[in-house]
């Protein structure tokens, strides 16, 4: 079953110390307090790909800041901050970088148009002069912990976050144990290969990865020359019967399917919870078909696996960052 959602029982402990909660995308940013009574004060903006490679850090201590004053909230009595990431990460002086094929622009090149040549953004080292404490995760492992404590995922002990958004990230648990990898990079399995392609540049660099292949973003870059701008414009012209779209759609949900089926595989897992604006706005249409190339296949290491829409719904990014930073 799909825990439902009570907003209201996310809140820190009475008394204690307020923190900020960052959600860093390839397409936006968004800040938060939390405090006693709740998360609020939330702004969000694109997220920063111009100038020096520190845009990124500087928006967030600016969003942090703003965050504050509207939340009346002095900064100095943040405790902490959250920070859930996409990534890759790299890792200079133990401390995180991006390599986000959305926001740098030197990972692709010129053919992917963003507007930098960054192989990487600092992050983590302009927050930890700001801010006493700081935690940075991939937003897949985040996003996984807070379906753990307070959504879909909660009790289970063998799972996996898969958001269908911007990029495609995931985060990973088997044994009750989250999986990180070497550089806190564990779950990236957007960048991996199911399909053959020659088309579909990733921002990553790869031609032809899942990422590239389905992510909101390659959505636009590979069909709107056949009239969908966008992955609503798809979405509306399947449901309008057009069956080039209906086709395209299947093929998104096979290529989606393989992925996670091949996760289920090599982890033995119970349950998938799935998230990310390109899912969650669509999920009545994408989550049976997805099951389809999953249900059936192997049934010794299929049977009984639950793909389930996110239990925070799409308010996964905002509990995210603050999963990392509660307790």
């Amino acid at each position: 079953m799909n825990p439902v959602f009570s907003p209201a029982a996310i809140r820190l402990a009475p008394g204690a110390a307020p923190v900020a909660c960052v959600d860093i995308g390839g397409t936006k940013v968004a800040v938060s307090v939390a405090d006693e009574h709740g998360v609020h004060a939330k702004l969000s903006e694109p997220t920063a790909t111009r100038g020096n490679p520190d845009a990124l850090a500087l928006q967030i201590i600016r969003l942090v800041h703003q965050s504050c004053a509207t939340a009346h909230v002095a900064v100095a009595d943040i405790a902490a901050v959250g920070v859930a990431s996409c990534g890759p990460f790299v890792l200079r002086d133990g401390l995180v970088e991006l390599a986000a094929p959305n926001i740098c622009g030197g990972l692709a090149g010129k053919a992917r148009g963003l507007p930098n040549d960054w192989t990487t953004a600092l992050l983590e080292a302009p927050l930890r002069q700001a801010f006493p404490r700081v935690r940075v995760e991939n937003d897949g492992i985040a996003a996984l912990e807070a379906e753990r404590r307070w959504g879909a995922l909660q009790g289970v002990d063998h799972c996996a976050y898969v958001t269908w958004s911007t990029g495609i990230g995931l985060g990973l648990c088997v044994d009750g144990r989250i999986l990180r990898g070497k550089n806190g990079n564990a779950g990236h399995a957007g960048h991996t290969f199911v399909s053959d392609n020659t088309d579909a540049l990733c921002g990553c660099g790869n031609v032809g990865d899942v990422e590239g292949l389905v992510a909101g973003n390659a959505i636009a870059r590979r069909f709107s020359a056949l009239g969908y701008a966008d992955a609503a414009a798809l979405f509306v012209a399947a449901g309008a019967g057009d069956a080039g779209a209906v086709a395209i759609i299947d093929e998104l949900c096979r290529i989606m399917g393989r992925t996670i089926y091949n996760l289920v595989a090599t982890l033995d897992l119970q349950r998938v919870s799935l998230g990310g604006s390109v899912f969650w706005h669509h999920r009545e249409t994408l989550l049976p078909k997805v099951r389809s190339h999953i249900t059936g296949k192997l049934p010794s290491l299929t049977d009984g696996v639950e793909l389930v829409p996110a239990g925070l719904g799409d308010q996964v990014g905002d509990y995210a960052a603050l999963a990392l930073v509660m307790g």
